[in-house]
């Protein structure tokens, strides 16, 4: 039963960073938008990889049973990492885009660069 509540709780979040990143018009809140998805996608892997009844593969005990498996884990690892720089270079290119505009607001930024 509470599985279901956090379950709906993760996914919530990632509707929320979704439709941050299509509504918002400031660039830095599109940002923040796409680590708050990120997040919920990161925590729907842990919610559904801690399920009851696996074991740790390091331990040696005579524990027969089902192992939870390390793959996931690695991959989040990386995901968190990757989302780190993304975020960073996204970052980056709002500065330098914020030299040139006075204003992070999408529609002003189409507006003074069309030709």
């Amino acid at each position: 039963m509470l599985g279901n509540w956090v379950e709906a709780l993760v996914l919530a979040t990632i509707l929320c960073g979704f439709f941050g990143i299509i509504f918002k018009k400031n660039l830095v809140m599109k940002i923040v938008s796409m680590d708050v998805m990120s997040t919920g996608v990161i925590a729907y892997y842990v919610v559904v990889a801690s399920r009851i009844g696996f074991f740790t593969p390091i331990l040696v005990d005579s524990q027969k049973g089902a192992y939870a498996d390390p793959v996931p884990q690695a991959v989040i690892l990386t995901a968190i990492v990757i989302g780190f720089s993304i975020q960073a270079l996204m970052l980056v290119g709002v500065m330098k885009l914020a030299r040139n505009n006075p204003t992070l607001e999408t529609r002003e930024i189409e507006k003074s660069n069309v030709l």
